[in-house]
């Protein structure tokens, strides 16, 4: 009687480490207006969004997870950051769907 060796177990590979999404790459043209209002009325602040980037670099979902503490200056974040495009999350080669965290900040400074 022939012997048949045992194929060895596989056991898959732990998956890679991901690559954050990027908004700051030139050719995104991701651009942010002050609210002429704000601006007149010196409203300032930093909105954060939590933000559910499609592989395809489009924004699929958009959340307020912190105010700046004006309701203007939210919202003009929301409005804006809905239209910007994204260099997607990565893991290994393969472009991901990933839940980010983007910080707007609104300054009458600089």
């Amino acid at each position: 009687m022939k012997e048949i060796a045992a194929a060895p177990a596989t056991q898959p590979l732990p998956p890679g480490p991901v690559v954050p999404p990027r908004s700051d790459a030139s050719h995104l043209q991701n651009t942010l207006s002050y609210p002429p209002v704000s601006r007149r009325l010196g409203e300032e602040g930093k909105v954060v969004l939590s933000v559910y980037i499609l592989p395809n670099g489009t924004v699929g979902e958009l959340k307020l997870k912190m105010t700046s503490g004006f309701p203007r200056l939210d919202e003009a974040a929301l409005e804006q950051v809905r239209r910007w495009r994204y260099v997607p999350a990565r893991r290994g080669d393969e472009a991901i769907p990933f839940w980010y965290t983007q910080p707007v900040v609104f300054s009458l400074e600089g």
